[in-house]
Order: structure tokens, then sequence, then C-alpha cells
């Protein structure tokens, strides 16, 4: 990793800042840099002012003393010398390799004074997990992380295998995110008003359905099956600035509406599956037209609110913009083309809801939000007495991406081929396909990745989803008790450095892509006397690793183009040992970049790049260099591919423990079972005839 010290400013909008503060490019040059080893045999650089030989830190303040006034530093990191000029996102004035060589130029006298900036902040609402909004701040011009505030909201369980979360408490801890971001940019002595712009990131497929004339939920929001993203709204500000972004976890592991699932697959044709081929997915309790499906056939309150056209229905993003865009007085009823790809009564090809599929489900179209592009103008915020002094208000909500499109995006994944791996609750992992919808041979979804602009072409994704990553180290702790803290595994796992031949499929809730089995369970097998609880959490953490490789297997072979890399985010990659199982697993380097929350980053870059607003380019050449680790495999391929061909051994053992006939709907008569009603059948005969023979009436 090399950081060049620039003294004055980066030609182009990466970590450039115009001048005066005012948005834009610079027109300053890149000038002079030094740069020193730092021990090792790694390489990592110190960067220097070449003025004064202060070493600088990666936003361009001086590590051990102040700036000098006068000398406006700035720094960049990339990956490598030879790559400077691409990774910086800038123009260099000379070839990137003679900067890093020579001693710094002599100081000039008289260096242009510094003029203090406040660029535009955007603001991001991240749901981070089901149990949490996340609200974070972004300098659009460095990409630079200046607050955050995160708040955990409760899960309901109202029945086994059901899954809710309040929407009302979802929007107040949006609210308080909201409240909490601004006092603290305030102790950081930045003005709010130069928030620009609101972003929301969500959980795809989370349902809610509420009354457009109370303004109240009609039922909890129903969870998602599995997903791993936050969902948040995102603000942006003028070059400079940052604003936080707030979200809300996705709820998961709803299994409800698989009676559903099961009736209207038998209306299905076996040639002719329109729903796939329209929508890209799979009918599955995964998404939100079956959950939708069962509020109105179980929720008199929703029938009833359907019935008096009272009744809205959205995924949580419809829900926050609706509610913060003033709600029952003239809320915005909206979704983007991400969430909309999720619903499955969403046409991915006309980029409209599809009256077939609504008549197939049963849904009622005019309760459907209108369907909008990720970046652009939705609404403005609106006062509310949960906000002090009306924080926000007139601030445009200007983006929104589902979870796992805000974090392709927040990875800059902008290219045919490129892939991102999200390390949650659960995995996503989606590959960039182009404006070409690719369907899968091999048990992947086609989605929308994103649509930046209600005039820019739509780019569609290849997307197989892990149920069960970041909630098998939960289950270690909360149900085997062998954990105290999530951070513990590491400590665990590294004690051993082997699962010793012990493999588990955390399949909790069935197994999701590329198998889509609903009938499996977990399980722990390989067990000897000599396994211990170091042994099974390494085996966890392997058991991520396998499920990873298992969906890019299958995306390399629909797509036909191997990946060289993966980029990977989210909370689970500040475990070393889980990322260097994961390179070791697919045998291909693992990349992580120094800030692992880049799906609010892409709701931050979406709202402050629509039209309008402005503030934030998503032009190749604009794009800010990003910090990034790099994990090379350590084993041999040969060793790989033992230990991942025994994995696929005991995911077979995982298959066909569940049937879908329930107790309860089973035959209850006691002759269903053939030994033990031929046993009842002889014993009665048996004993009419004895009575009969003692002569006993």
């Amino acid at each position: 990793m090399i950081t060049i010290i620039t003294r004055g400013q980066i030609q182009g909008g990466g970590r450039g800042v115009g001048n005066a503060g005012r948005p834009g490019r610079s027109t300053q040059r890149l000038t002079s840099c030094c740069a020193q080893p730092t021990g090792g045999n790694k390489q990592f650089y110190t960067l220097r002012d070449p003025y004064r030989g202060e070493p600088l830190d990666t936003s361009g303040r001086a590590l051990f003393s102040p700036a000098r006034s006068g000398v406006c530093q700035r720094a960049v990191l990339v990956s490598a010398p030879s790559q400077a000029a691409g990774r910086l996102g800038c123009r260099l004035a000379g070839p990137p390799r003679d900067l890093l060589r020579g001693p710094p130029p002599p100081p000039r006298p008289g260096p242009a004074p510094v003029t203090s900036l406040r660029p535009p902040l955007v603001r991001a609402f991240d749901s981070f997990a089901f149990a949490d909004w996340l609200a974070q701040v972004f300098n659009s011009k460095t990409a630079e992380l200046l607050s955050h505030h995160q708040v955990e909201i409760k899960q309901e369980f109202p029945r086994e295998g059901w899954v809710e979360q309040d929407p009302k408490e979802i929007l107040h801890s949006v609210y308080e995110c909201i409240e909490k971001t601004c006092e603290k940019l305030g102790q950081l002595n930045i003005d709010i008003s130069n928030i620009k712009a609101i972003g929301v990131s969500n959980q795809r497929e989370t349902t809610v359905v509420w009354d457009k004339i109370t303004g109240e939920p009609l039922y909890n929001a129903v969870a998602a099956p599995v997903s791993p993203g936050p969902s948040v709204p995102v603000a942006v500000v003028p070059s400079g600035s940052s604003v936080p972004a707030a979200g809300t976890s996705s709820v998961w592991l709803d299994l409800r509406t698989q009676s559903t699932v099961e009736s209207l697959s038998k209306r299905i044709p076996g040639n002719n599956n329109f729903v796939k081929s329209k929508t890209g997915l799979p009918l599955s309790t995964y998404f939100s037209a079956v959950k939708l499906r069962w509020l109105l056939d179980n929720v008199r309150k929703v029938q009833k609110a359907v019935e008096e056209k009272r009744a809205l229905f959205g995924t949580i993003d419809s829900w926050l913009i609706w509610s913060l865009t003033g709600g029952v007085n003239g809320g915005v009823h909206c979704t983007d083309v991400t969430n909309a790809s999720r619903t499955m009564l969403f046409n991915i090809h006309s980029l409209e809801w599809d009256k077939q599929l609504c008549e197939f489900f049963g849904i009622p179209m005019e309760i459907l939000p209108n369907v909008r592009s990720s970046s652009e103008i939705y609404g403005l915020m609106k006062i509310s007495h949960s906000l002090k002094a009306g924080a926000l208000e007139g601030v445009p909500i200007s983006g929104c991406l589902g979870d796992q499109s805000a974090a392709l995006v927040g990875q800059m994944c902008f290219q045919i081929g490129q892939a991102k791996n999200t390390y949650g609750t659960g995995c996503f992992l989606l590959c960039n396909t182009g404006h070409k919808c690719v369907f899968s041979d091999h048990g992947l979804l086609t989605t929308v990745a994103y649509k930046l602009g209600r005039d820019k072409p739509v780019y569609y994704a290849l997307e197989g989803s892990v149920a069960i990553a970041g909630a098998v180290i939960r289950w270690l702790r909360d149900n085997l008790g062998i954990i105290k803290t999530s951070e513990e595994i590491e400590k665990l796992a590294k004690e051993v450095g082997t699962s010793y031949g012990c493999y588990f499929v955390p399949a909790f809730s069935g197994l999701y892509a590329p198998y889509w089995e609903p009938s499996a369970r977990g399980i722990i097998c390989g067990l000897t006397q000599f396994t211990n609880k170091c042994h099974i959490a390494f085996a966890a953490l392997e058991a991520v690793c396998f499920q990873t490789r298992e969906i890019l297997d299958a995306m390399n072979r629909d797509c036909g183009i191997p990946l060289s890399h993966l980029q990977v985010d989210g909370g689970m990659t500040s475990n070393k040992i889980l990322m260097q199982l994961q390179a070791d697993i697919l045998y291909i380097p693992v990349v992580k970049p120094s800030m692992p929350e880049t799906t609010a980053l892409g709701a931050a870059m979406a709202a402050g790049a629509a039209e309008g607003v402005g503030v934030w380019s998503l032009e190749p050449e604009d794009l800010s260099a990003v910090t990034m680790e790099r994990f090379e495999p350590q084993i041999n391929a040969e060793e790989s591919e033992i230990r991942y061909s025994t994995w696929k051994k005991a995911v077979m053992k995982s298959m066909g423990w569940v049937t879908t006939q329930s107790p309860e709907s089973g035959d209850p008569s006691i002759f269903c079972s053939l030994p033990l009603g031929f046993f009842i059948v002889s014993s009665m005969v048996m004993l009419i005839g004895a009575r009969y023979i003692s002569g006993i009436p």
C-alpha cells in the first residue's frame, strides 16, 4: 500500500477540493511527494510533507504536529506505485513512479494561503442488522466518514418461525439517528446546513402495509427469510463535509409463508415459469409478494383497508420515504427499481409492475408504490415532532437502493464482471452483468443492480445468498454458549488453526443459493473425541467461506468469466481469520476496503449524484481512491479442493430432514402407520374371538 502526500490540490474530483470550497474539480496539479518504507516485508510507506518532512495520515493531516497554515496537505492511497494514476481518480503531473523517487524538492517561498472549506455532506441511513439502525455522515468529495449513530431495535417472535418488527419503532429509530448525528456534527463544528441530500438503503424484502389516512401500520413488518444488510437514509453535503446514515436491519428467517408458496407453485405450468422469466426470481418465501399475500389472507385490518382503498404497501424504503416526506400530509409513496425487483411483482425487463404477476398473486395494483430510479429527488424532508428544531427540513431525499445494490455501488463495482460479497447476518454475493439480464442455470437470482438516474441505463446483477453467516456466530454465543462475545470466535479459531475434520452446515432454515432446498437443516459432522469448541468455532467460520465458494462457482459457470479477486465488505470482514480462510477456500485474493460499511456509502453516493443535487460525481476519473487490505491464498490448490469436496458431502447429508407436511395437516388416523394399524386390528379380532369362545356376552 502506498500513501502519496501532495502539496496543493489534486486535479479531479477524487480527493481534491474545489477552489474556495465550491463543488467541482480542482485546477491545481500534484507537484511533489516522498515516501519511506516502514518496516517488515509488507508494502507500507509513510508519506511525508515534501516541505516539512512530517508524516501525514490518510486524510492529509499531519500525524504528529498541526498542519502549517499556508500549505494545503492532501493524501491519497493507492494499491501500488504503478497503479497510482488509475487509483487516485485524478491526472498526475508526470509518471506515478517518478513521484516516488528522489528527495523532496526544497521549500518554495510564499505558498498560497488555504481557505477554510465546508464541502457538501451526504447523510446515509442504513439498516445494519434487523436489530439496528445506523446513521452515517460522509464527505461527498473524499467519502470520509465524519459521524455516525446506531440505535438498537427489538425483534418480535409471535410464533415459532415468525419474525417481525414494529414499523413505528423503525421510524422512530431513524428520527433518533438523525437527531444524534446532527448533535455530533455540531460537536465537530460542522453546520448541518452543509447536508445537501439524504439517501436510504434498506433490507429489500421486508414487507409493510399501512393506512394512508391515519399513517398507522396495519400489521408489523414481516421479515425477509434472510438478509444481511441495513436499511438507512443517507444525506449529501457540499464538498469537505459528511452526513450521517441511519439504518435498520433486516428481519430474518420468517417461514410463515411456506404453505402459501406451495399452493401458488401448483398453479405455475412446468413448461412456462412466467414468474421467473419476468422477475428473475424463484417462487420462494424470501420475496415480498408471498408475504403480502399472507397479510391479505390472514389479517382482517389489512383486508378491510384494501377494500376501503386506504392501504399502501411497501418495503422499508417506501415506508420511510413516505413518512419522512410528510406521511398523511402529502408523503411520497415510491420505491426504487432495486427494491421493486425483489417483490416478485416487478417486470425487470419493462421496469414496471406487471399486471399478470399481480393477478397471479392476487395483489391490487393500486396499493403498490411508484417505481423510480435509484438516484433522483423523491421529495423533501418535512418537519416531524420527533426532531428537534426541524433538523434537515427541506433537505431532498434523493437516493434509494436495496442494501446489496448499495454495497455494490459503495464498492464501485461499475464494470461488467466486478463482484462483491457482503458478510452480515447472512452473505450476499452480487456480480455486475451490465445492461444484460443473465439468467442462471445454477440456482442464482437475476436482479436489478442499480439505475443511477431517471434517464440513465439500468444495470443488472447475478446474486447468490447465504442464509446463515454472522448468524452462526450469534448461535454459538446465544444457544451453545461457547463464546461470550462475537469477537471471541476469532481467538478460539486461531488457537487450533483447523477444524480437525469437523464440518458445520448451518442450514437452520434450509439452504438458499445455489440449492434452494427448504428441507435441509443444520448439522455438525466429522466429530471425534478430540473435537472441542475451538474446532467447532473454526468449522463455523469455514462454513461461511464454503457457502460463498458454492455461490461463486455457480456465478462463474453462468457468466463464463472467472473472478480474479473478490471484493468484500460488512461487519464480519474485521475477522482476519475469516478473510484468510475465504482466500484459501476460493483460491483467489480477497480485497477488503478500509471502510467496511460500504452499504451506507453506496446510498450516499446515489443521493449526492442525483440530478438537482450534484455534489457527488460518479464519473470514473472523479471517484475517490480507497485503501484496500488484500488477503492472498496461503494453501495449495489441492488442499483447497479436498476441503471443499468434503464440505459438499456434509451438505448432502443435511438435506431431506424436514417434510413439507406438518403434523397439524397430516392424517390424524391411527391407521396412517401400516404396522401399527395391523397390530391394532389383529388385537381386536383376537379379543372378540376370545370373548366369543368363553361365552362372555
